[in-house]
């Protein structure tokens, strides 16, 4: 199986809508090469019966992120590289989110995992031609804080929140926690904006900053470095007791070409179930996912291990996806129609197996 590092750059002016959308779920924390293939010896992800010949099987091309969108794929990475996988899968790492978007748009890639928001955007910049496969990944957004009393939103009147994320989810799934808690950015909390994760992740590390919002692998990260630091409110919880359960606050997903799914449904189902196993292999076994995932070069073995617990690994299709997505969408559109390409999706945009 072969594995690269996607460097193709989207045009300027999709580049710039990505950059808007997704930043707030783009890949983070350090991959390095190599480690322990010590998961190899676990059950497979793949189907148990037997593979067809090399011959039969449909070539499919996958785009994996570094961080937690990629985490749900390790498993099928490993069971792809030993020819397990029904298919014949071949699979790049991109370091951003802008970079699976030219593989998808130039048709060098058939499915790719991405922040939800940006599948929208997509499939408004596609005319259609990109749909949503699974959701993959709940929020993956944290209250930290290091010497605060936060034990619930309303805590955080009067306080300095310290984040990165402008214009994109990190900020808008703030401020409509916020706002649904009587509570409103800029007036009733200081919010403070980073020009990355590392640099709030750092401030925290520090001492600097008391109150931040982070993504995993960062949390991860430094609460391993701060002693003091701590999870105060996780907010797929807080997003969820917001919207009283009506939407999801959903962070990363599947999506592939409708041109290639179309001409390829049974080989694209039967990928669905193999990732869906993954995801699942993932959840049982953070230890040897970890392993994987540094092998594969998604997050470092030792952080991926004390990560994936918080990073709200699922797997949603068909019907269950479509319930959670529509209203998250929704509220993104409201906070900023670019969030979402400008516009709600269509009944298209939810790939029916």
């Amino acid at each position: 199986m072969k594995f690269e590092v996607a460097k193709r750059i989207v045009s300027a002016a999709l580049t710039a809508a990505v950059v808007l959308s997704a930043a707030g779920c783009s890949s983070a924390g350090g991959a390095a090469p190599g480690g322990s293939s010590s998961a190899s010896a676990a059950p497979s992800a793949a189907s148990s019966q037997a593979a067809p010949s090399a011959a039969a099987k449909t070539a499919i091309r996958i785009v994996a992120l570094k961080g937690p969108t990629g985490l749900s794929m390790v498993r099928l990475m490993s069971d792809s590289e030993e020819k397990k996988t029904a298919g014949n899968d071949t699979f790049s790492l991109a370091a951003s989110p802008d970079e699976a978007v030219s593989k998808i748009v130039s048709g060098d890639a058939d499915v790719a995992a991405v922040p939800t928001n940006l599948a929208a955007t997509l499939y408004n910049k596609t005319k259609g031609n990109v749909q949503l496969a699974a959701l993959t990944t709940l929020g993956v957004l944290s209250v930290v804080t290091d010497g605060e009393n936060v034990s619930a939103v309303g805590d955080l009147k009067g306080k300095t929140v310290v984040l990165s994320g402008k214009g994109a989810v990190p900020e808008y799934a703030l401020n409509y926690i916020l706002k649904q808690n009587g509570l409103e950015a800029g007036k009733d909390v200081k919010v403070e904006y980073k020009a990355e994760h590392a640099e709030v992740a750092s401030a925290v590390i520090a001492g600097k900053a008391k109150i931040a919002v982070l993504p995993e692998p960062y949390v991860t990260q430094v609460t391993v470095k701060n002693k003091k630091a701590k999870i105060a409110l996780n907010l797929t919880d807080e997003w969820k007791k917001a919207s009283k359960g009506a939407s999801v606050l959903t962070m990363g997903c599947l999506i592939v070409r409708k041109d290639f799914a179309a001409k390829n449904r049974d080989a694209f189902n039967t990928f669905l179930k193999e990732y869906k196993a993954s995801a699942e292999y993932a959840n049982s076994d953070a230890a040897s996912a970890a392993e994987l995932s540094q092998k594969y070069g998604i997050m470092d073995a030792a952080v991926a291990k004390k990560a994936i617990p918080n990073c709200s690994i699922v797997y949603f299709d068909g019907g269950d996806m479509k319930a959670k997505v529509p209203d998250f969408l929704k509220v993104l559109y409201q906070a900023n129609p670019k969030s979402v390409g400008g516009k709600l999706p269509g009944d298209d945009f939810y790939y029916k197996k």
